[in-house]
């Protein structure tokens, strides 16, 4: 993984800009630790960051082939799962290797088939490419989203990059917000729109999304979109199309030319992934690592929710003991998980999911210190309908975002008259999402409301955890793969009719199936348990704490929105929200801690409202 820049110019000779561009290059050396590179010619600069996974020696970057006088240079953040496959096929149309970096093979893959490649990719991707053959840039993003991309298109030119940082280093890109952004941050967010950055004039690739730059011109299409197709398979035959794609998937991910472990939960999906990558270990005569998370004293003040119902400890140590693992549990203290707060909201360029985020940035902070890459359960439960919203009919059938159900709590955080707009602005985006759902004529109601509750998760709940993860293992250089997010297993997973996705009446049934015969019952059947987080009241002290200290900021742009006496509600009476405030884990302690992040990045990214 890595992280790159772009600036190509209609006007201005970037060869007197390079004070700028070592400025944006450098906010990326998180992404990019081992090495970096520039490609510089007159109007264009592409910028690289690298942290060396493949293919150490012939896979730098930014990557050129030259043909005749004419130069194609690559710089790309991500990998490819089918290397191998593409450089049999284009090895076959004539092109020679130097390495076996992915790098190599996406770059030819452009030589080949021009902006039609990124349709051949199976990975988690997102690049930037300049043809100097016509003067053009062709970018893209990966077909579910797992990488990021930014850009920022002005009147004469476009910046391109792998987090807002870079962009924002650039002093033709203001950090501005307009009322659209602050609907965004306080009726959407931790969640963002697809396509946008929440800073005015900063957009976003969408998954499955490529464009071509030239003349002064963006055209952006649609490469991959999640169609409706019937499901012809049996029971049993898609129990063994799903086991054959999570395995391949997950066997894909365990390329590297660099220590790899995985995560460890004890929960149903990162089993299947550790699982797997034991058995792949154990015929290469290699260990397996496995790494789990914890918080302080959080034996002593867990308490079971319906979102919640028990601790993963126990079945960390069945699966331990499954795969003969040599297992790592990190403890987080509550003290630096607060303060982590500040440090994930510089990960992310925007306030987060809080303690979800700090208590990543922090474990995979520890994970680096012996791994590079890691394999993570992340987004099985948008696909396969693991969250409780799929399965409580009032809940899936009430018209909102299932996940922040209510408004109420955000307004009442607010001052009278203070962004009226915002229902409306979210009642906008939850039926920009619905009204194009694709969906079979002979659909019936429940069917086409399932169409639509994944696509409601695909687009918008799960885009917030896989912004979490890259940013916040990227924070501390650590490459983390997704396996579940392979554009195939999406595909399967849409068109599978709700009786058969949900076997037994459980939560991911067809799953469970599948992997039934190849982990412990009580794994295969453990209730679903969501991310850890802490229960312990010291954090909600420093929360308290911080969000009084936004309140008492003088200088704080945030006391033109936020209403005094809402706040004070929720520190007084912390038990009272019925509901969270975003997502299963965001009640009292993160909606505070989600106030002191507001506040911290008004002044760190010296916002201004226009």
């Amino acid at each position: 993984m890595c992280g790159f820049a772009v600036w190509y110019s209609e006007h201005d000779n970037l060869c007197d800009k390079t004070d700028v561009l070592q400025k944006m290059s450098g906010t990326l050396c998180r992404r990019g630790p081992d090495e970096k590179g520039m490609y510089l010619k007159d109007n264009i600069c592409l910028m690289h960051r690298r942290l060396i996974v493949i293919d150490p020696e012939t896979g730098k970057q930014p990557m050129t082939a030259t043909l005749g006088e004419h130069d194609i240079c690559l710089v790309y953040n991500g990998e490819l799962y089918n290397t191998n496959e593409l450089r049999a096929e284009l090895s076959r149309c004539g092109y020679e290797f130097k390495g076996h970096s992915d790098t190599e093979v996406l770059l030819k893959s452009y030589l080949h088939w021009g902006t039609q490649c990124a349709s051949q990719l199976n990975g988690i991707f997102s690049f930037t490419v300049y043809d100097s053959r016509d003067r053009s840039l062709f970018i893209a993003r990966d077909p579910i989203g797992v990488k990021p991309f930014f850009y920022y298109d002005y009147d004469g030119g476009i910046i391109t990059g792998s987090e807002i940082k870079a962009l924002l280093a650039n002093p033709m890109v203001r950090p501005q917000i307009d009322e659209q952004g602050l609907m965004e941050l306080f009726f959407i967010g931790p969640g963002r729109t697809g396509g946008q950055g929440v800073f005015r004039n900063i957009g976003e690739l969408l998954p499955g999304e490529c464009g071509v730059y030239k003349d002064g011109r963006l055209i952006k299409t649609r490469y991959f979109k999640i169609s409706a197709h019937p499901h012809t398979d049996s029971v049993s035959q898609t129990k063994d199309r799903v086991r054959y794609l999570l395995t391949d998937a997950i066997e894909r991910q365990l390329v590297s030319d660099v220590p790899l472990c995985t995560f460890l939960s004890g929960g149903l999906d990162s089993s299947i992934i550790s699982d797997t990558a034991a058995r792949h270990f154990k015929e290469k005569n290699l260990p397996l690592h496995t790494y789990s998370v914890n918080y302080t004293d959080n034996k002593k003040y867990f308490k079971k929710s319906l979102f919640q119902p028990n601790s993963d400890e126990e079945f960390i140590d069945i699966m331990v003991r499954h795969t003969n693992s040599t297992h790592h549990e990190i403890i987080l203290d509550n003290t630096d998980l607060y303060n982590a707060l500040f440090d994930s909201v510089k990960a992310r360029d925007l306030p987060g999911m809080v303690d979800v985020d700090s208590s990543l940035l922090l474990f995979c902070r520890e994970v680096k210190k012996d791994f590079t890459v890691a394999l993570s359960g992340e987004c099985a439960d948008e696909l396969f309908g693991g969250y409780p919203w799929y399965h409580n009919e009032k809940i899936l059938f009430d018209d909102c975002f299932p996940w922040s159900h209510s408004q109420d709590i955000r307004r009442s955080i607010l001052k009278d008259g203070v962004l009226p707009k915002g229902e409306e602005y979210v009642r906008q985006r939850y039926l920009d999402t619905v009204n194009h759902t694709d969906c079979l004529p002979d659909d019936d109601r429940h069917t086409r409301r399932m169409r639509e509750m994944f696509m409601l998760n695909f687009g918008w709940f799960m885009q917030t955890l896989l912004d979490r993860k890259d940013r916040c293992s990227m924070y501390g250089s650590l490459e983390v793969r997704v396996p579940f997010c392979d554009y195939r297993i999406v595909e399967y997973a849409y068109n599978m009719p709700w009786e058969i996705k949900a076997l037994n009446g459980r939560e991911k049934g067809i799953v469970r199936a599948a992997f039934s015969e190849l982990l412990p019952e009580s794994i295969v059947w453990r209730k679903k348990s969501p991310y850890p987080k802490t229960h312990n009241p010291i954090y909600f002290d420093l929360t308290v704490r911080g969000a009084l200290k936004a309140l008492e900021n003088k200088d704080s742009p945030l006391l033109d929105y936020l209403d005094k006496d809402g706040v004070m509600e929720i520190i007084e009476h912390p038990d009272n929200i019925s509901s969270p405030w975003y997502g299963q884990l965001m009640r009292a302690p993160q909606i505070l801690a989600y106030i002191a992040q507001l506040d911290y990045w008004f002044k760190e990214y010296n916002v201004e409202i226009v």
